[in-house]
């Protein structure tokens, strides 16, 4: 099991604070955790192929063309405000 100070340091570095009940809580909950690690690591995986990912999703992105469309003057028309031949917006920053 975790020591008091360990758990202590562990939230140093992330940069957390703790109550007392709050270090006690966490001491548990992280052996736990370290422990099932533990007991994974004995899992016997040689010759195991190794997976990535599982459900076969592929990120499918189209490459980025500029449209130059016959009607941009009728769209840019409808615009309530131009400049230079674009959108004039409110700042938002």
């Amino acid at each position: 099991m975790l020591t008091r100070e360990e758990v202590i340091k562990i939230a140093e570095l992330a940069r957390i604070s703790l109550t007392e009940a709050e270090v006690e809580k966490f001491q548990k909950e992280l052996s736990a955790v370290l422990d099932y690690v533990e007991e994974l690591k004995q899992v016997n995986v040689d010759g195991l192929e190794e997976v990535s990912q599982v459900t076969g999703l592929v990120n499918v992105q189209r490459e980025d063309k500029i449209v130059i469309t016959e009607n941009r003057d009728a769209i840019l028309a409808q615009a309530p405000e131009l400049k230079d031949g674009f959108y004039k917006v409110k700042a938002i920053l």
